[in-house]
């Protein structure tokens, strides 16, 4: 058998008749795979009975899911295929070109082959190392028969479903399922954040009872939402907490400000000037954005962190001892590896006496790790996604573009190109790395990496509203932007 047949002609949503879809189309298939995404993570699986994986919640954000729902995988096994591929292209264990439409064909369904491999592995790991376990039977003290396949199979399902409400997303929505899945988790994750009554540290019914009923007192569970705790010390106290106040304050702050710098940042870009051949006098100025390859670099670095330490802990789980990849505790690397390369909120202990030497260590070795495996991904993105100068000169010339004053000539435009395409994706890599690191440090009321990943994804979703309502206002563009 034909195993480049057999990777042309894997599973997939079938892509629209329509070369354009109208944005009332788009906006349409994006809200349904929204609601599914969410009936998902709100259904769990059949069986469940411990759930070990709830202590690693803080990753459940950067992984789009729900740990112990039935899309608990979340786009873990996409984005993990996704790295391993783009690792062996650019390092050129795997010859692909990926500027031609074979090549592209191919690197998709190799990658397909990877999603599909790393859902079947990551439904045993999550299941046989004990991270989701079925439910015992009292009598025996032994898992009922038959639920821990059942676990695996759901999971598998579960999988396969964020695979393709992503495709379907992609071909038929707005922007990436991928994207879409990591600004639900956020937006839900932030406004609890601010708004929750519940303390993740005691049961729910308990917790929420006495953050309701006794806001104010001497014996009140201290509430979750950070705006909740600012009037709670207030009230608690007649005169206010300073040390819970100013704690709980400087996170929103935080938040704020990365958004700040975010959106700031994104409109940091170098415009070439380019003349249309086909419609004289009509010229435009196509953008090379600061952060030239958008989130994806982040994604990447924050899914390998997330899955290096939710691997170590299971790992640790399992071999009953720490590993190389950490020693783990309630789910917080405690030394090793995993302790090196994950966050620490500075800001918070400064506040409370408690900032230590070590932990400033952590911090600057948490900025380095994601600076510099965020500008090599951005690198072998550009590399493998069509990004490339040499692409990007392909692109423009059969659009029937060209820069006022050279010749119009491939390799010219490529030269051109060259002097920002590469450095436009280093700096924009290492700065990206740098912002999400400092919000993580800084205290933000989720993960840092998830705030800068919602802001960057939900801008550029604004972006391609806008270039799709340009473009039904005015159908000469679709020529210039589509090709």
């Amino acid at each position: 058998m034909d195993i480049k047949k057999l990777l042309y002609n894997l599973p997939e949503v079938r892509r629209p008749t329509e070369k354009k879809l109208g944005f009332n189309v788009k906006l349409k298939w994006t809200l349904i795979v929204l609601a599914a995404f969410f009936i998902l993570a709100n259904i769990s699986l059949y069986g469940l009975g411990k759930n070990s994986l709830e202590r690693f919640e803080y990753l459940a954000t950067i992984l789009g899911t729900d740990f112990g729902s039935i899309i608990s995988l979340g786009i873990g096994p996409i984005v993990m295929a996704s790295i391993i591929l783009q690792l062996l292209v650019g390092s050129g264990l795997i010859s692909i070109d990926t500027n031609t439409s074979e090549g592209k064909k191919l690197f998709q369904g190799i990658q397909k082959v990877g999603v599909f491999v790393f859902i079947i592995f990551e439904s045993l790991v999550y299941v046989v190392m004990g991270g989701l376990q079925p439910m015992i039977d009292p009598a025996t003290g032994q898992a009922y028969f038959g639920l821990m396949p059942l676990l695996i199979f759901q999971l598998m399902l579960g999988g396969l479903a964020i695979v393709f409400m992503d495709e379907v997303t992609t071909k038929w929505g707005l922007g990436s399922g991928t994207s879409l899945f990591i600004v639900a988790g956020v937006a839900w994750r932030i406004v609890a954040g601010l708004f929750q009554f519940i303390s993740p540290s005691v049961g729910l019914s308990t917790t929420q009872t006495n953050c309701l009923l006794h806001f104010t007192g001497e014996n009140s569970v201290q509430c979750s939402g950070k705006i909740l705790v600012i009037l709670q010390s207030i009230t608690n106290s007649g005169q206010g907490d300073p040390t819970a106040i100013i704690s709980a304050a400087s996170a929103i702050l935080a938040t704020v400000l990365i958004f700040s710098v975010v959106v700031w940042a994104q409109n940091l870009k170098v415009e070439i000037p380019l003349s249309y051949e086909r419609i004289r006098g009509y010229s435009i100025k196509w953008p090379l954005q600061f952060f030239y390859a958008s989130v994806i670099p982040v994604i990447l670095v924050a899914a390998l962190v997330a899955n290096l330490q939710l691997f170590g802990g299971l790992l640790q789980n399992w071999v009953g001892h720490p590993t190389i990849l950490g020693n783990y505790q309630d789910g917080r690397a405690v030394s090793g590896f995993g302790f090196w390369i994950s966050s620490t909120n500075v800001l918070d202990s400064l506040i409370n006496g408690s900032l230590s030497t070590a932990q400033i260590l952590r911090a600057l070795t948490h900025i380095l790790f994601f600076m510099i495996f965020s500008a090599i991904f951005a690198v072998l993105w550009v590399k493998t996604s069509g990004m490339d100068e040499s692409s990007q000169a392909k692109k423009m010339l059969s659009s029937g573009l060209q820069i006022p004053g050279f010749r119009k000539d491939e390799r010219v435009l490529e030269s051109i190109l060259k002097r920002y395409i590469m450095p436009l994706t280093v700096m924009g890599g290492l700065a990206i790395g740098a912002l999400s690191s400092m919000a993580d440090f800084l205290g933000a009321l989720t993960s840092g990496t998830a705030i800068l990943l919602a802001v960057m994804i939900t801008y550029k979703l604004y972006q391609n509203i806008a270039q799709q309502h340009a473009m039904d206002m005015h159908p000469a563009l679709k020529k210039v932007i589509g090709g």
